[in-house]
């Protein structure tokens, strides 16, 4: 049992690695792909249509310090999002898209909560 097992053990010292790198390449999408949200805050009209859409309660609405005053607009909490893009539909200035950035990682899960001002 244990020759077994240290003869599994030199084996896989000699092989490859068995996991690959990150591509240097992105992959690409498909026309119907649905990443991290972008938001228009100069559009935005803080009809809140999004937040009560969310079938995740995901989005949030916060006060936002704008060149015009303070604004409600949409905090996204990418952790729960489902990507479904309902909120992207009910917007009525479509101000709130989807985009094709798939790339967000982070190592702390408050990362993940985006502001209306990390949204732009």
């Amino acid at each position: 049992m244990l020759l077994n097992s240290l003869a599994r053990v030199a084996r896989q010292l000699v092989e490859a690695p068995t996991t690959t790198e990150y591509p240097e390449q992105r992959e690409s999408l498909t026309d119907n792909y649905r990443g991290i949200h972008r938001l228009d805050m100069k559009t935005c009209i803080s009809c809140a249509a999004c937040e009560r859409i969310c079938p995740n309660k995901t989005i949030y609405m916060v006060d936002t310090e704008t060149d015009k005053g303070t604004k409600k607009m949409p905090e996204i909490n990418l952790e729960r999002c489902l990507f479904c893009a309902l909120c992207e539909e009910v917007c009525p200035p479509k101000c709130l898209v989807l985009t094709k950035d798939y790339n967000f990682e982070a190592f702390d899960r408050r990362e993940y909560v985006r502001r209306p001002e990390e949204l732009d």
